[in-house]
């Protein structure tokens, strides 16, 4: 048993110590986690020129404002556009809802679904659901719009949630 108050007091100071370090550390973890996290404005632009609209067709980006997806990196849309058959529109795609693969290397690629008008406006929405390697905990929710017919801009959000490796 301790027997002076100076040893008590000291006793009692490094416990403190101890449980306010202890707090601290607690309450840092989860804001740790959270520095994993990234997030902001997304902005690409595609070109659609080799695009048929057959399944497998795919579009190529030319500009990125995320290190992640680089130019030259690929969407391929694993359904084939819908085609009219309406008289005098006959072979015409007019419309795209297909599962994506956002290809942008070996093991560095993310799946989501695109839905796109592809006459009129040349508008659409596609969403990025979760990726792997560079793209592990990728999300992402983008408008699509036309600039030229062949050329397309996805404008949208990002976030890249805590990896699980």
């Amino acid at each position: 048993m301790l027997r002076n108050s100076a040893s008590k007091t000291n006793v009692i100071s490094i416990f403190l110590v101890l449980l306010v370090l202890g707090a601290m550390t607690l309450a840092l973890k989860p804001r740790a986690a959270k520095a994993d996290e990234r997030h902001g404005d997304l902005h690409l632009v595609k070109n659609c020129s080799t695009d048929t609209g057959a399944a497998g067709s795919f579009c190529t980006f030319t500009s990125s404002n995320i290190p992640e997806v680089t130019a030259g990196s690929k969407v391929y849309y694993t359904q084939a556009a819908v085609v009219s058959a309406a008289p005098g529109d006959e072979g015409v795609n007019i419309s795209l809802d297909s599962n994506i693969v956002l290809f942008v290397g070996d093991n560095d690629w993310a799946t989501g679904r695109c839905t796109l008008d592809t006459i009129g406006f040349g508008s659409g929405l596609c969403i990025i659901s979760d990726g792997t390697g560079a793209l592990t905990g990728f999300h992402a929710r983008v408008l699509v719009s036309s600039t030229d017919g062949a050329n397309y801009t996805w404008a949208g959000t990002y976030s890249f949630g805590p990896r699980n490796d």
